[in-house]
């Protein structure tokens, strides 16, 4: 279980980054990237903004995953269950919340996935 000190550290650390993502975000619109298309003037212009168009949707879905896991990161400090493993209940550790502070299980439980992912072919 964190102490209030830590708490009070890692709701400022994804505060911040849940900002930088919402500031990001209203800088660059999806809309705008894709609406500003307009006529282009061959195959490999068009090909090439298709492209940049594919990448900066990818790039958004992915803040979007990351903004989702932050509010729910934050959720869980809020209820006390923040830097508890979902799967087998222990405490994560501080390094591995400074590496990845949205993360949801430990180190030794995020290796077994892992594991089983190869396993499995994923």
């Amino acid at each position: 279980m964190l102490d209030e000190k830590k708490k009070v550290f890692f709701t400022k650390l994804l505060n911040k980054q849940l900002d930088e993502l919402l500031k990001k975000e209203r800088d660059i619109p999806v809309s705008s990237v894709i609406s500003s298309s307009g006529q282009t003037p061959d195959f490999t212009d068009q090909a090439t903004f298709e492209s940049d168009v594919d990448l900066t949707l990818h790039m958004k879905e992915r803040e979007n995953k990351l903004i989702f896991k932050i509010k729910e990161a934050l959720d869980r400090i809020e209820n006390g269950t923040y830097g508890i493993c979902e799967t087998c209940g222990e405490e994560i550790t501080e390094t591995r919340l400074n590496a990845r502070p949205v993360t949801t299980v430990c180190i030794t439980c995020k290796k077994n996935q892992e594991n089983q992912e190869k396993l499995r072919g994923v």
